[in-house]
């Protein structure tokens, strides 16, 4: 006996091994008999990401038992089975001779045809923990449909994989709204599904007379600090470069800088938000120079690669791989800006901002959600000028969610 404890305890230190403590929401509801939504017809807003902790799909649960009358399906960016690419126009289809109604097609917001045989739109949908993910911008304008069209709404809860506490960015500046950054909330905004639909429900659709009859069922056994790995569910990739939990601290750290298109960030090749490279970059001196900020918990290797597909396919491309050593210590948002700083010292003849196009600008801005950021960066290239306004309103966010927080 002492002998297979001892194995166990290895296994762990070896393999990070995390016995399941979480509940996902569509588990608490089949748990509870479908209790909320037995005998209502629904409609499920959902993709490859809506499973149980067993894997199986929210679609089939919903199919396979005589208490859900699944009459929709609703699939946000990439489609019901996650297969399209960032950005790739969905059409409508059917699933099991169950209507598949695309939200990144011709409309992206449910219409009341769709809705007309529903009684609850029931939202289950993985999401990333960052604003520029589109999931959250269908969550909110299917909020609003509801509301319009007198339809109860219904989310499924789960996990932030980031975690409950870590928020970084301004909140977005409604001027700069679009379907990449739809509401007023930092780039890492710390809430779950539920939490952030009770917050658009109250502080966005409620003061334009369109809120919604919103219901939550909430995951059991999720706290504020875990991040998905600690959580014990498996990870099903939520869009084609997010292939694991820890992947969206890194789309926090690149994937502003990538709206550019300028310098990889390891799309098109196997360590997708990971890297930051280009043809002329000595990675030596860059991993060097990067690795002497002693940013907290970021480190930095060189590294020489050639993309398999995208604009760099089979191009040689030099940079470093950062490393995330301490998710809670590192200041996501910025390891971006310090690269593009220490960038700007080396190449300053490669001004980033220059060799963009004017479209692509455009989406840094979106993305960050103000372009006041980006103003006042390329005066000087400095990260000090813009630490300011990177922090701009999240007191007051902070403030405001914490009547919104289901979990502690």
């Amino acid at each position: 006996m002492r002998k297979i404890s001892v194995l166990l305890i290895i296994l762990f230190i070896n393999y990070g091994y995390t016995a399941q403590t979480v509940l996902p929401g569509i588990d608490v509801l089949v748990r509870d008999n479908f209790r909320e939504l037995s005998g209502k017809r629904i409609g499920l807003i959902t993709n490859s990401t809506g499973v149980n902790k067993d894997l199986i799909s929210t679609v089939d649960i919903f199919l396979n038992t005589e208490k859900i009358n699944l009459k929709a399906i609703f699939t946000p960016e990439h489609g019901l089975r996650g297969s399209k690419s960032a950005g790739e126009y969905i059409s409508s289809e059917e699933y099991k001779n169950i209507k598949v109604f695309s939200l990144y097609g011709e409309t992206k917001k449910p219409t009341k045809e769709m809705m007309e045989e529903i009684d609850i739109l029931v939202y289950d949908i993985q999401d990333v923990g960052l604003r520029s993910y589109t999931y959250i911008t269908t969550l909110g304008m299917a909020m609003e449909a509801a509301a319009e069209n007198n339809i109860e709404f219904v989310i499924l809860d789960r996990p932030n994989p980031i975690n409950g506490h870590k928020v970084e960015g301004p909140p977005l500046d409604t001027l700069f709204q679009s379907f990449v950054g739809y509401f007023p909330i930092p780039y890492v905004y710390g809430l779950t599904p539920g939490e952030l639909g009770s917050f658009i429900n109250e502080e966005i659709l409620k003061p334009k007379g369109k809120k919604c009859n919103l219901k939550i069922i909430p995951m059991e056994g999720w706290k504020r600090t875990m991040n998905y790995n600690e959580t014990g569910l498996l990870w099903v990739p939520t869009s084609n470069h997010v292939p694991d939990s820890d992947t969206p601290f890194y789309m926090a750290a690149s994937g502003i800088l990538g709206e550019l298109n300028v310098v990889s960030i390891g799309v098109g090749y196997t360590l997708p938000f990971r890297t930051f490279a280009a043809e002329w970059i000595d990675p030596d001196l860059l991993a060097d120079k990067m690795n002497a900020l002693n940013l907290k918990g970021v480190k930095f290797r060189p590294i020489s690669y050639k993309p398999y597909y995208g604009k760099w396919k089979d191009v040689v491309l030099n940079g470093v791989q950062f490393y995330i050593t301490n998710k809670d210590a590192a200041n996501l948002l910025l390891v971006q800006f310090y690269f593009m700083q220490v960038h700007n010292e080396l190449y300053p003849d490669k001004n980033l901002f220059a060799l963009a196009d004017s479209s692509r600008i455009k989406m840094f801005d979106l993305v960050m959600g103000t372009d006041k950021i980006r103003k006042a960066f390329i005066k000087n290239y400095k990260v000090e000028d813009i630490k300011e306004l990177l922090t701009e309103g999240l007191d007051r966010y902070k403030s405001v969610i914490k009547k919104y927080w289901i979990y502690k």
